[in-house]
């Protein structure tokens, strides 16, 4: 297996210029920052709450232990099982879906593995193994990755075991769309990203549908019975705001070129 080695950043984003009233920090997945929801939802949550949302935008598993240690007060991410660990080990108060989309295959329009007359995601992966097609892995413990493991294993494929066709490169969704544009390779993407992603070269959307593709996403805050420092009663002012009919209004709106990008599934927290 081939890894490429690329710097892992944490960027830090602010909504607007000068500060609102109260301030908190929120640690987002690459892919919710790269589908450009970010942009569209900041501006408005100030607006309506006087409140401005720093984000720390990172893999899954990297918000994760940002909020194990209490760097953030709430996180947003969408990787259920990982997810489920976090409450259950007392990090987080409780886990509230949010929207989903799902997760589809790009890779070059020749398709040289065959995956657009594949029926399931699990032999679109066998399919580019068989090929040893060039293949791009985000390799950074995100969601992405995380699904992308999963889907390996119900495939019993074992990553670790792949030549240089598979190029791990430790990155956030547009970082790792961007490499296999410059490889010509196949690639995981939630669909989001994929169609906010400008870089697309010879790249195509080869396969979508299978129900093992769903992507949720959820919000996690951060018990402040862990760390008493974070922001609670913030934290509760945008989940409520997130749940909001005002929220599904934005969140359902926010298209590309007539797609939808994410669909709102408000649901009580677990």
């Amino acid at each position: 297996m081939k890894r490429v080695t690329m710097l892992t950043v944490i960027g830090l984003i602010w909504a607007t210029g000068s500060l609102a009233s109260d301030v908190m920090r929120m640690a987002v997945t690459t892919s919710f920052h790269n589908s450009g929801l970010a942009e569209v939802l900041l501006p408005e949550l100030r607006k309506d709450l006087d409140l401005e949302v720093q984000l720390l935008v990172v893999g899954t598993g990297q918000a994760l232990k940002l909020g194990e240690a209490g760097d953030v007060d709430a996180i947003l991410v969408h990787s259920k099982t990982a997810e489920e660990a976090f409450v259950e080990s007392g990090y987080g108060t409780h886990r509230r879906q949010i929207m989903y989309n799902d997760f589809v295959f790009i890779g070059p329009s020749t398709d040289p593995a065959g995956l657009s007359d594949m029926e399931t995601a699990v032999q679109s992966l066998q399919n580019i193994a068989e090929a040893e097609a060039t293949f791009v892995s985000r390799g950074d413990d995100s969601g992405t990755h995380k699904k992308e493991l999963s889907l390996w294993e119900d495939a019993n494929l074992d990553p670790g075991s792949f030549d240089r066709w598979y190029n791990a490169v430790g990155a956030g969704m547009g970082a790792a769309l961007n490499t296999a544009s410059a490889m010509d390779a196949y690639i995981l993407s939630d669909r989001a990203s994929w169609l906010n992603f400008g870089n697309k070269g010879d790249l195509a959307l080869l396969f979508s549908g299978d129900p093992v593709l769903f992507n949720q996403y959820a919000f996690l805050p951060v018990n402040p019975a862990r760390h008493d420092h974070v922001k609670a009663d913030l934290t509760d002012k945008l989940e409520d705001w997130l749940t909001s009919d005002r929220a599904k209004e934005l969140i359902d709106s926010h298209t590309i070129d007539g797609e939808t990008l994410f669909v709102f599934n408000a649901q009580p927290a677990d």
